[in-house]
């Protein structure tokens, strides 16, 4: 039996891109990855437009918490920044990537999307290699 993976998604806010990323994780992961968000400067809010989004996949985001890196501890298998460049401090894993996705926050329904999309492809890819 393979042990739990722990992933962590980073981005500024911690109110979009790293919240859809959590979920998906959650989502294609199931009791094989433990998942969490954080923010460098989190907003203290979910974006509903996130939420919004999110719920057409069936996945309720309103659930979620913004929270900072300093309410995380621990080591990761993995930790996924997202365009917070030099914001997002150093985190213990094992690997490391940067996903330069855009902040989806002021983008229209389409551009949210597709945004939210992308981050769901990497999820998967990301789970698959874990």
């Amino acid at each position: 039996m393979k042990s739990v993976k722990r992933v962590l998604f980073v981005c500024v806010e911690n109110a979009n891109r790293s919240q859809m990323a959590e979920a998906f994780a959650r989502m294609h992961g199931g009791e094989r990855v433990e998942a969490l968000s954080a923010g460098s400067r989190p907003s203290g809010v979910i974006n509903p437009k996130a939420v919004q989004y999110m719920a057409e996949l069936g996945y309720d985001l309103a659930t979620h918490d913004s929270k900072s890196l300093g309410q995380i501890d621990g080591a990761f298998d993995a930790v996924i920044t997202m365009g917070c460049g030099d914001s997002c401090p150093w985190v213990p894993a094992k690997r490391r990537e940067d996903w330069a996705l855009p902040d989806p926050k002021h983008l229209d329904g389409d551009a949210y999307r597709a945004v939210r999309d992308d981050i769901a492809a990497r999820v998967r890819t990301l789970i698959e290699s874990l």
